[in-house]
């Protein structure tokens, strides 16, 4: 590598290092308070014991059936941890373990048997707290957690042959502690929380030895080529356990939501915000007297921010008694169930306007069938014809444009006046109050567009229209 790009590498390093050692008592709140632990709200130490199996499923001799053993061998295996919690996500365990792993070939050809003692630096992953939400305050009691870590082991490994008649194990192996001996372990957990002193654990770990030898099959001979899946022998343990959390104080880092001190001081500010409704809400509509501009507002009825009850259509009766609420009309004292709504003989006015406000019922090109922008203003149509007795009938005209031949136009505004009252219909209306006239061409709003080329487009889609009118 070049001398130049290195010397420039470390004069970076320094400078960005010099820079970051460069503050003062200036950069923090005068809040700031150096963490000890005189600080500590939560333990962080504790102690744990598990008792398992040991399963040898990649060797040469295993402890399942499904692999060269015959039939099951069980073993056991004992752990014991010393934990530190450093985050509510994360710890670490200096871990201690042995056992016996049994295993072997056939039903009753070959056994093994093998003696081992590790000592493991494991780290810890809390999965649960890593991808919990930060709006869930409610405390939780089962956690999964991820675990791995290196250390290393000695053991002690036996066979018996009784394919030659051995009566007594021999051994083929025997390795002590060391560099030489490193091995790894990876697996995961579920974590019951008993109380705030005591866990419960399962726990599943996969153990790569990194050593042929270990299942007891010798460096060498016929039983060492009966494993062709790596020059490493290794297993699975199961265990339960329990941990005890060390400390004087009531809850442990591991189990502690860390925004609650957040939404604490929330709560707290909020306990502490100026007074509102120094005058009530007499009125109980959600609006406080102190800037309600309608005191007396009925129960029930919607309010805008000032308190007044709305009046959506702007004709003078509120939407609460108002049965035309999206439309303007008057007071019925006659007729209660018009209240708000216009007389019969303004409908079709009232329809027209809606409909030419909304853009009109389009259709695809050359189609009756009604576009789905258009559906709103028929479900609004559908809401004002259904508000009047089966007495009160209205004529559907359909018009179209100059293109085309009269035949044909004639036709066309037929099939599209059918569509929409069958629209209608579906959505309630009684089909005795709706009548159909398909006039084509012959009464254009606009009928010095003829041909449509002469005028611009927005007089065509006008002349293409349907209009509503009062039946006698």
């Amino acid at each position: 590598m070049n001398k130049k790009y290195i010397l420039f590498v470390l004069i970076v390093f320094y400078a960005l290092k010099a820079q970051s050692q460069e503050v003062n008592s200036s950069d923090f709140s005068e809040d700031y308070v150096k963490f000890t632990n005189d600080q500590k709200q939560f333990n962080d130490w504790s102690v744990s014991i598990f008792g398992g199996i040991p399963w040898l499923q990649a060797a040469d001799f295993t402890s399942i059936d499904n692999g060269m053993s015959g039939s099951w061998r069980v073993g056991y295996d004992f752990q014991a941890s010393i934990n530190k919690q450093i985050s509510h996500v994360f710890g670490l365990s200096l871990l201690g373990q042995f056992g016996e792993s049994r295993q072997g070939y056939g039903n009753d050809q070959i056994d093994a048997k093998t003696k081992y003692f590790g000592i493991t630096l494991l780290g810890d992953l809390n999965v649960s707290s890593l991808f919990r939400r930060i709006d869930n305050r409610s405390p939780y009691r089962w956690a999964a957690h991820v675990y791995a870590g290196v250390g290393t082991i000695q053991y002690k490994a036996y066979r018996k042959d009784m394919t030659l008649g051995e009566t007594k194990y021999t051994k083929t192996a025997d390795e002590d502690m060391g560099v030489g001996s490193l091995f790894a372990q990876v697996g995961g957990g579920l974590v019951y929380k008993i109380n705030n002193k005591w866990d419960a654990i399962f726990k599943a770990m996969y153990v790569v030895t990194g050593d042929e030898q270990f299942d007891g099959s010798g460096k060498t001979g016929h039983y060492t080529e009966f494993h062709s899946g790596g020059s490493s022998d290794n297993f699975i343990t199961t265990s339960l356990g329990v941990t005890y959390k060390i400390g004087k104080h009531n809850e442990y880092l591991g189990w502690v939501d860390p925004l609650r001190e957040i939404f604490t001081k929330i709560n707290d500010n909020a306990n502490n915000q100026l007074e509102v409704c120094v005058f009530g809400d007499k009125d109980d509509d959600g609006v406080c007297d102190d800037w309600d501009r309608e005191l007396d507002t009925p129960k029930g009825a919607r309010v805008d921010g000032s308190g007044r009850a709305l009046d959506v259509d702007m004709d003078g009766i509120i939407d609460l008694y108002d049965k035309c609420p999206t439309f303007p009309g008057k007071a019925n004292t006659e007729n209660p169930e018009l209240n708000g709504c216009p007389e019969a003989k303004e409908v079709p006015d009232v329809v027209n306007n809606i409909i030419a406000t909304m853009g009109g019922i389009q259709f695809n090109l050359d189609s009756d069938k009604i576009l789905l922008e258009s559906q709103p203003i028929l479900d609004n149509v559908a809401d004002i014809i259904k508000n009047y007795g089966k007495d009160t009938r209205f004529l559907v005209e359909g018009h179209t444009d100059a293109r085309g031949n009269d035949a044909y136009n004639f036709s066309l505004s037929k099939r599209r006046v059918t569509s929409v009252i069958k629209y209608l219909v579906s959505k309630g209306v009684t089909p005795y109050q709706l009548t159909g006239k398909g006039l084509g061409f012959s009464d254009p709003k606009y009928p010095e567009c003829k041909p449509a080329n002469k005028c611009p487009e927005w007089k065509n889609r006008e002349n293409r229209r349907v209009i509503f009118k009062l039946l006698d």
